[in-house]
Order: structure tokens, then C-alpha cells, then sequence
């Protein structure tokens, strides 16, 4: 076991997709979104760490969402400690607990600063200082969390109720936390000075949460112990066993531990921050962007008196008359238009959509794979066609499908393709046919990208009509990957 001489950052990086719908979807989530070709709020919370001595982080993240995370560690030229997979999201308590238990197995006395992934912070020089001061309590066995200074009123965040004084402007006690208020109790918060947004960030040491899980919560301690005895090693993913993770109550640290703890600290951090929790919330954290009449526009959108609203266009033309307080975000498959103060109840309809079994829940029409990407070009009830990218060294895995048959069509490049027990060696403008129920694969050996068309036809073209066999992405045992 090493001794731990600095923080091991712990990013939380579950989702289900709902708040920034349609950019936002199951399989990508907000924080992985590239919005306004930055870097994804994801990677923007990496970047903060720079300013601070930490050892490589831990993330924390859904199994469906590994390979997401992995690429985009990769783009910053990070080497994360460990990627802890959820077979299904329980809230944070139970997720920093395995972070928890991750840390202490290679660290002793290890400190934990836990970072939710989805969140703006525009000040990461204050950030860094907050962090410092914070580092002082929580090396005392304080558990620490960080509250941002009040800007404006506001209902759509959690405030922490200050008590008293531990040490002047650095830290105090927390008298209570209050779930979003009203906007008579927020402007009342505002006015009074004793109350901070709950920025959900922390820093404690391993042994000190753990300790008080097991005080306050023991049967998620207990479930998170038995899940990590199960822990499998997958080159930078931990694996557990699902059914044991799955029986794990759901709660967030907050209700299980800060309500009840002894040992809780604030720390005042002043920047400007968001959590993104709506389309409303990012137009107000996109101030600096907004034009003469407050309006955020991305992408090819002509505006006409167009007031107070985040208009966002992907792939076509958008065009905006006479609008005041709106979003409007355009994407390939599917266009939202609300009102921007009714942007937090898109999540009451994507669980209508959801009912109603729309794939544009799930997936985006160009869906990201570690191999590469595929985008659905047509689909109706007796063909569908996809245009298929694999990068270069990448390979699709050994599978075969009960139910279609498929046509590939190389457009780019030069491809190896396994098809029954023939090997093919296939360039631009060659084509192979992969009957039912046929074991194949297709390699990209060369330094240049591959593009194909697959035509599918059959009785059931579900993507989830595949067995596979062997697969370097360690998908064997996923239907839905």
C-alpha cells in the first residue's frame, strides 16, 4: 500500500440523459456533450484539477457509458487510477463508497475530492484556493463540502444554511441544508448572507466516510462491502457483481451522512457555477455569449426579435421570428421547442418518449461505438442502412445475428473482413453478403479511417439482435454495446 501524498480526485460521472434533451441522450449523457464544440463539462472538470497537487483520478460511471469516459481520459492525456462501472445508478453515497474502498486499496490515509462531472465553474484559480483551505479540515477528520457564494436568487439549486464560525471566512459549521426553495425563501437567502448553494463537491479522507456510512447508512456500507469483494480487474474498468450492486439502496451522501454527521464543514467557494440541470440554467451561464437582446445562438440560426432564449441548431437551418423566452435546439433526428421556464420539465417528457419506446431517447442518430461510429441513414419495417466508420487499428467483434442478414459495401478505405470462414480483403467499392446466423468481423489494420454501408434486411433489425464471441472491447456479455 502507498502512502498518499496528495488528493486522488473522484469524478462522479452517472446520468440518465433527460436534462438537456435532445442533445443529451441515455447513451450520452450531458456531461460527455461537447456543447459549443468546448470541451465536454466532463473534461472541463479534469482541466480544473491542473491547478491542484493530485494523484490520477477515479471515475465513477455507468457500464454503457465506459467506453465515453475512457475516450475522452484519452483526449486530455489522462491515466486514470481506476473507472469504477455501475451495472445501475444508486445515487452517490454507495458511489463514493466503492471509490472509496478503490482508493484506500492502494493509498494509505487517502483523501477523496469528489467532483461531480457535470457541473460549470468558471473560476478554477478559486476553485483551487477553496480546495487548499478545505484540505486543512478534512486532514482533522472534518468532512468537508463546498458552497457557492449566493449571486442572485435562486430555486433551482440546494442552499446550505451556515452556522457557526470554525475559522473566519474559510469554514463553518452547516446548521441545515434546504432542498430548492421558492423564490420568496431564495430571495429571502439572498438578503440574509447565511445561506450558500450546495455545490455537491467534498473532501474528506476514505476512512472518515466510510466510517460514518457505516454509522448512519450500514446496509448501503454493508451492500458496498460485498460489492467491492467482487470487484473484477478490466484494463482501467473495475467490474462488480451486478446483482449484488443492484440490491444496494439508493441515496445521495447528502441524506445519507451530511444530514446526520458531526463532522461536516463548509467551505465558501465564490465563482460563477451551474450545474446545468436545464437548458434555462446553461442560457444563464452563457451570459458572456448572449447577444444585445440576451439571446445565446449556436450554430446556423437566423434570428428576427429574438429576446432571452438559447437557440441551438446541429445539421440544418433554423430561423426564429417575434420569440421571447424559448429554447429551441435542433438536432439530426429530433427539435424541442419550450419555454425556457418550463425547460426543467423536459425530463417529465422524455419519460413520455420513453413509454412510447422513441429510440431518440436512447441514442443519437450518429451513435458513438469505441470502435468508431454508425449512423442510421433509413430505416423502415423490412430494411434499414447505416453508414459505419472504424478507425484505424480498431475492430468490430466476432458476432452473428439470429434475425438479418447484412450487405457491406466498402466506401472508404481498405478493410480485412471475416465472413463464415473466408478472409476478404476489401477496398472501395467492394462489397461482401453476410447471411443469418453467420459468424463474421471486420478488421481496420491500416493508419486511415474505413467507412462502410451496411444494408440490413430481415424480420427484426433491433440492435440488440447479436451474439457475440470474442470482442477487445470486453462486450461479450452486453446486448446493447
Amino acid at each position: 500500500m502507498k502512502e498518499a501524498s496528495s488528493m486522488v480526485p473522484v469524478l462522479l460521472s452517472g446520468g440518465s440523459g433527460t436534462r438537456l434533451w435532445p442533445m443529451s441522450r441515455e447513451l450520452m449523457p450531458k456531461q460527455f456533450l461537447q456543447i459549443e464544440a468546448d470541451p465536454s463539462l466532463f473534461q472541463l472538470t479534469l482541466q480544473r484539477l491542473n491547478a491542484l497537487s493530485i494523484l490520477p483520478p477515479i471515475v465513477v460511471c455507468n457500464q454503457e457509458h465506459r467506453f465515453l469516459a475512457a475516450e475522452q481520459l484519452r483526449e486530455q492525456f489522462i491515466q486514470p487510477q481506476k473507472i469504477i462501472l455501475e451495472s445501475v445508478g444508486r445515487n452517490t453515497a454507495p458511489a463514493i463508497a466503492l471509490a472509496a474502498l478503490a482508493a484506500q486499496r492502494e493509498y494509505e490515509d487517502a483523501i477523496l475530492l469528489v467532483l461531480p462531472s457535470d457541473h460549470l465553474l468558471e473560476d478554477s484559480e478559486a476553485f483551487a484556493h477553496s480546495i487548499e483551505q478545505g484540505l486543512a479540515f478534512a486532514n482533522k477528520g472534518h468532512i468537508v463540502t463546498f458552497g457557492i457564494t449566493i449571486h442572485q436568487p435562486e430555486t433551482a439549486y440546494g442552499h446550505i444554511e451556515l452556522g457557526k464560525v470554525i475559522t473566519e471566512g474559510q469554514g463553518y459549521q452547516i446548521k441545515s441544508f434546504i432542498e430548492k426553495p421558492d423564490i420568496q425563501r431564495a430571495r429571502a437567502f439572498y438578503e440574509s448572507g447565511d445561506y450558500l448553494w450546495n455545490s455537491g463537491i467534498f473532501l474528506f479522507k476514505a476512512e472518515v466516510y466510510l466510517a460514518e456510512l457505516k454509522r448512519f447508512a450500514p446496509d448501503i456500507f454493508e451492500s458496498c462491502q460485498k460489492t467491492f469483494q467482487s470487484a473484477q480487474e478490466d484494463k482501467d474498468f473495475l467490474r462488480f457483481e451486478e446483482g449484488i450492486f443492484n440490491s444496494c439502496r439508493s441515496d445521495s451522501i447528502d441524506y445519507a451522512i451530511m444530514e446526520h454527521t458531526q463532522k461536516a464543514v463548509v467551505v465558501p467557494l465564490s465563482t460563477q457555477w451551474s450545474d446545468v440541470g436545464s437548458w434555462a440554467s446553461l442560457w444563464k451561464a452563457k451570459v458572456q455569449v448572449q447577444d444585445v437582446n440576451g439571446t445565446v445562438k449556436v450554430g446556423d440560426a437566423i434570428l428576427d426579435d429574438v429576446r432571452d432564449s438559447y437557440i441551438h441548431s446541429e445539421n440544418r437551418l433554423v430561423v426564429a421570428i417575434g420569440m421571447e423566452n424559448c429554447v429551441v435546439i435542433e438536432t439530426a433526428d429530433a427539435v424541442l421547442v419550450a419555454n425556457k421556464e418550463k425547460s426543467e420539465e423536459i425530463k417529465r417528457m422524455v419519460s413520455k418518449l420513453k413509454s412510447l419506446k422513441r429510440e431518440e431517447v436512447l441514442n443519437h442518430k450518429t451513435v458513438k461505438r469505441p470502435w468508431g461510429t454508425y449512423e442510421v441513414l433509413m430505416e423502415t419495417v423490412e430494411f434499414k442502412v447505416k453508414r459505419i466508420t472504424v478507425y484505424p487499428g480498431q475492430r468490430l467483434s466476432l458476432q452473428s445475428h439470429e434475425c438479418r442478414a447484412e450487405h457491406w459495401v466498402i466506401t472508404k478505405g481498405m478493410a480485412q473482413v471475416l465472413n463464415d470462414k473466408q478472409i476478404l480483403q476489401l477496398k472501395t467499392g467492394q462489397s461482401t453478403y453476410i447471411p443469418a446466423k453467420t459468424k463474421h468481423r471486420l478488421f481496420n489494420n491500416t493508419k486511415q479511417i474505413v467507412e462502410l454501408v451496411e444494408v440490413q434486411t430481415g424480420h427484426y433489425l433491433g440492435e440488440d439482435d447479436i451474439t457475440r464471441y470474442e470482442d477487445v472491447y470486453g462486450r461479450c456479455f452486453q446486448k446493447i454495446n
